[in-house]
């Protein structure tokens, strides 16, 4: 099982270099262009079909908007919808709709990621916080959507490492106790009527299923694997007899699988690939039938079970042509559909879709005030490691430039155990359009690719999987693409580990390093962890290192023991509410290379947790990383 240690912060980057030659390069497009909020994003339906609902800025904030769905399209600059939320804090971070007159949504506080879950009328009134407990998470088990009163949410507030489930009414707030945690319960299952019939659990190494006839019967259990196998239930069968489960038994790329619950037997492979997992099965709620499997290659890509889905999606391709085409959201009937076309040039536009009229009216632009032809192409790449892994990763070349000879910054993601995706990135797209070509790669651990390829990244933080972002980096300079003097490697989060990991293991491959909300010391880390994680905690030892049986392994590779190695700048940025990576991590790494006489540019935001939301400090953290980055990437500097 993929433990959610997903460190993956909101990560993104901006960057200076020394201007290209007139005509030669798309025009120089003001920073705070990449990095300003939506002006409209995050489109769904009511039930009824008959408003539409998104997010867009009030304030510098992420607020709620409601419109009629048929409404004539604002002039250019205006707003056909009404305000109904006024949260001036934080982004609202999502909502939902429950029938046609109430939403709710989510919120934090500062990036503590204690979220709530909070309901508001269609016409703005009567907000309520649902959850009001203070340093208590919600999450979200299901939306029950042919219940518009109601959600089944997970809260901790009985004990901070485990969620029981509540059942709340979104309009009196009323919370009602429907399945109480044991203490080792990592997520349950509920049927199509709402029932919680199935659940998972961590004794902290192997995890296992449980199972009940009826929400009135105790829980059973009817398999245990180690974590390394992984068995995840999607949703029940239409009947609620069956499960459909993603899962890598017996096989090492995972499948989308039919089984029998009560026996964990499986019964039929819907789908699976040769190549890459297969990642999730989506449906039809009111026509009861599956749609598509979804899995990702160098893009997004499915294979449709029905062919009425596949039919629709080829139509609106048509319509479409260049862009991904994801169903985002749908009325309750589903004639009434939400649709997003994005690629790697365009952050998104948003559509509506009438399945009876068959007109596709366009909703919004993301971000209208950028030109996709002004953009650069993200292109897939494939390159080998040291010890013969092919690593799939993605280049990025400055629109209209020779690949030859280029600065260049190096992206890992975060996670570790995420990946990076073919789409619109605002801090790759920044960093082309002032000139530098960006290197992102799925190293050994990534998500996607296999049990075997996930498996090879075992307490290898600092070690083969740092080797796998090394390897890409003489790639590029064997190729020629890159000029080794001007490498630069950034990253959030697991990114920002990889950043020190490569400035200390590595010095001679860089002249700078920008760690963001990255982890520096591997004993305190773990120890810091936020308390929902603890259930994975023997997990963790497993995938990076136990403190006391690996105690050398650790402190061979956390990159705080080893400032002493560090030659090129670092630039240190963290949100001091961070959940995942305690501010001590930045904290450690500074003060070490201080006591070294090293000065060390340090941004710490008081109200940012694990990456910064609030457009704000994106703006300071983003001028601040494009000064940072001219000065130690001009074409003339040699390395240090």
């Amino acid at each position: 099982m993929l433990i959610p240690l997903v460190l993956a912060a909101s990560a993104a980057v901006s960057a200076g270099a020394a201007p290209a030659p007139a005509g030669s390069r798309a025009p120089q497009i003001p920073l705070r262009d990449f990095f300003r909020n939506p002006e409209k994003a995050m489109f769904a339906l009511s039930d009824d079909g008959k408003w539409v609902s998104y997010l867009a800025p009030y304030k510098s904030r992420m607020n709620l908007f409601v419109r009629p769905a048929d409404a004539a399209p604002a002039a250019p600059g205006a707003d056909a919808g009404t305000r109904i939320t006024d949260e001036s804090a934080r982004d609202i971070a999502g909502y939902l709709w429950k029938g046609s007159d109430t939403l709710v949504y989510v919120k934090d506080f500062g990036g503590d990621e204690n979220f709530h879950l909070v309901s508001v009328g269609r016409d703005g009134k009567g907000v309520k916080d649902l959850t009001p407990f203070p340093k208590v998470r919600a999450e979200i088990i299901n939306e029950l959507h042919d219940d518009p009163t109601a959600l089944l949410v997970g809260l901790n507030k009985r004990k901070p490492e485990v969620f029981d489930v509540y059942r709340v009414d979104v309009k009196s707030g009323q919370l009602t106790l429907v399945a109480e945690n044991p203490g080792n319960i990592t997520s349950w299952v509920a049927d199509h009527n709402g029932q919680v019939r199935a659940a998972t659990t961590s004794d902290g190494v192997n995890t296992s299923l449980l199972y009940r006839a009826d929400s009135k019967a105790p829980f059973k259990k009817v398999l245990t694997t180690s974590f390394k196998e992984q068995l995840t239930p999607q949703f029940f069968t239409f009947d609620n007899t069956k499960l459909y489960a993603t899962s890598n038994l017996k096989r090492d790329k995972q499948a989308i699988v039919v089984i029998d619950p009560a026996t964990a037997k499986e019964e039929q492979v819907l789908f699976e690939h040769p190549e890459v997992d297969a990642d999730h099965l989506s449906y039809w709620r009111h026509r009861k039938v599956l749609a598509c499997a979804h899995f990702m290659t160098w893009k997004p890509e499915r294979r449709c079970l029905d062919a009425d889905t596949d039919a629709l999606y080829k139509k609106l391709e048509q319509q479409l042509p260049g862009y991904v085409v994801d169903l985002t959201a749908t009325n309750k009937q589903e004639d009434r559909l939400i649709v997003l076309a994005r690629n790697d040039r365009a952050r998104g536009s948003y559509f509506l879709y009438d399945r009876g009229t068959g007109k596709l009216s366009k909703l919004a632009d993301a971000a209208p005030w950028l030109d996709e032809k002004q953009m650069a192409e993200v292109k897939p790449i494939t390159y080998r490691s040291r010890d013969g892994l092919t690593i799939h990763g993605y280049l990025t070349v400055p629109k209209g430039a020779e690949p030859r000879a280029l600065p260049v910054v190096v992206h890992p993601h975060g996670g570790p155990w995420a990946r990076d995706e073919w789409r619109y990135n605002p801090a790759v797209q920044f960093l082309a359009n002032r000139g530098y070509a960006v290197l992102q790669m799925n190293f050994r651990g990534s998500t996607g690719y296999g049990r075997k390829f996930w498996e090879s990244s075992f307490k290898q933080w600092g070690g083969t999987m740092q080797n796998d972002v090394s390897d890409g980096v003489k790639y590029l300079t064997e190729q020629g693409i890159i000029d080794p003097r001007r490498a630069c490697i950034y990253g959030g989060s697991y990114g920002g580990y990889a950043t020190l990991a490569g400035l200390a293991f590595s010095p001679e491959l860089y002249a700078c390093g920008i760690d963001y909300v990255g982890v520096s010391n591997l004993f305190t880390f773990m120890k810091a962890i936020p308390p929902y994680w603890k259930p994975y905690l023997e997990t963790m030892y497993e995938m990076i290192g136990h403190p006391e049986k690996d105690k050398a392994l650790l402190e061979a590779r956390s990159p705080v023991f080893h400032a002493n190695k560090i030659r090129a700048a670092l630039f240190v940025v963290q949100g001091r509410n961070d959940p995942r990576v305690n501010i001590h991590e930045s904290d450690q790494m500074v003060e070490a290379l201080k006591k070294r006489g090293i000065d060390v540019p340090y941004m710490v935001k008081d109200n940012e947790g694990h990456g910064f939301r609030n457009e704000e400090n994106r703006f300071e953290f983003y001028e601040a990383m494009e000064k940072f980055l001219a000065k130690h990437l001009q074409p003339a500097s040699p390395k240090s």
